[in-house]
């Protein structure tokens, strides 16, 4: 196997797990806005804590074979554009809201960013 081979496995097997991570993640964080607003808030943290457990599984693993290859800023800037990238249809579709001219601008800012962290390596 190449070193570009090995890197490209590394950031598949890295970003898959990060992608199904962040649906996790979101919901955890957002949806219970939505569907437990009449809820206290710890009932909401408490169900949210539960989903978080699955986001953590999926989540360890990927930074472990992710820092095999990658930096840890590369990690990062990979984990924000995941982020990014799974927040946005989850507020439009999930959560209803009107897509912005913002999440454009935050996108190009992330992309000048995976720039910077990608381009030595």
């Amino acid at each position: 196997m190449t070193m570009l081979t090995i890197f490209r496995s590394v950031i598949f097997r890295t970003a898959g797990l990060l992608v199904c991570s962040n649906v996790f993640m979101t919901f955890a964080w957002y949806a219970h806005l939505k569907n437990l607003e009449a809820k206290p808030w710890y009932v909401a943290a408490l169900v949210s804590w539960g989903i978080a457990l699955f986001e953590y599984m999926l989540q360890v693993p990927a930074n472990r074979i992710g820092y095999t290859t990658l930096t840890l800023g590369q990690l990062k800037i990979l984990q924000e554009v995941i982020t990014l990238s799974v927040f946005v249809p989850f507020a439009y579709f999930y959560m209803d809201q009107p897509l912005k001219m913002d999440y454009l601008w935050a996108a190009l800012c992330i992309v000048g960013a995976v720039f910077f962290v990608f381009r030595g390596h």
